[in-house]
């Protein structure tokens, strides 16, 4: 690692596990200190303890809109700032056979987390950041919300609301040297798949599972499995001094998935 992040205070939320954890990791790496949230309680104060004394964790739930913007108030008072804030957390929602048997009943749980959150953490970050010279704002979306396609309706309706918020906020922040842009992972193997399977999948979760992820390698013009690395790699890119003439970009992280379909070689 290089201490590309020597100095600099971030916030994250969902940080336990999944891509969260990775990004935590690899801010802390880089020798940034972070504050970081999560619903799991064990698994969150495991991986702080790990991390030592650059890393704060707080039980966080980011639909109690008070415990995102402690995640704030706990980077400015414990380490003295807050230069990068990174929305994370984000759910999937129930997928369905058929759009026709949605029943709808997640949709106000999804939206509360995948961009309500997203949206009081890029303001709460921000009111910080306008008085201190800026920072950057990192908010994880999907190809889900650019890509169509069938299944999770309400997440990918989720996910392309948060494309949309973060190019107009990118806009009117840069007023004050507040960048802000989005990641949009695809195809990286998290728990987030298994999340989405219906109840009526859950006998045969491993063969729900290895159908999406087959679906997804046939639909990847890159053939190598993306991880959660790929992932963390584009963050500190937009964390970073490197990024610091860009602002409202959607970066997919999915092996070219959203460029266009797959051609066959000839043989």
């Amino acid at each position: 690692m290089s201490d590309e992040l020597a100095g600099k205070v971030a916030v994250i939320t969902g940080g336990a596990s999944g891509l969260g954890e990775g990004l935590v990791r690899r801010f802390v790496a880089e020798g940034a200190r972070v504050v970081f949230g999560d619903v799991d309680a064990e698994g969150g104060k495991a991986l702080a303890e790990e991390l030592g004394s650059a890393a704060r964790f707080l039980v966080s739930d980011v639909t109690d809109l008070s415990q995102v913007a402690a995640l704030v108030d706990t980077a400015v008072g414990d380490f003295g700032g807050l230069h990068v804030m990174v929305n994370n957390a984000g759910v999937s929602g129930t997928m369905h056979r058929r759009f026709l048997d949605d029943d709808l009943a997640d949709f106000d749980s999804v939206l509360r987390v995948n961009l309500r959150a997203v949206m009081a953490g890029t303001r709460d970050a921000a009111r910080h950041m306008a008085d201190h010279g800026g920072g950057s704002i990192i908010n994880l979306t999907s190809i889900g919300g650019i890509q169509a396609g069938g299944g999770v309706q309400t997440y990918r309706a989720s996910k392309a609301a948060v494309i949309q918020f973060t190019k107009s906020v990118a806009i009117e922040l840069a007023h004050y040297e507040i960048r802000v842009n989005a990641i949009a992972p695809g195809n990286i193997r998290t728990a987030i798949v298994r999340k989405s399977a219906a109840a009526e999948d859950r006998e045969r979760l491993e063969e729900f599972e290895a159908k999406i992820r087959a679906q997804m390698r046939n639909d990847r013009p890159l053939k190598r499995e993306g991880t959660v690395d790929d992932v963390a790699e584009a963050a500190l890119y937009f964390a970073t001094d490197k990024s610091r003439y860009v602002t409202g970009t959607i970066l997919p992280i999915d092996g070219g998935t959203v460029a266009g379909k797959v051609i066959p070689r000839k043989s």
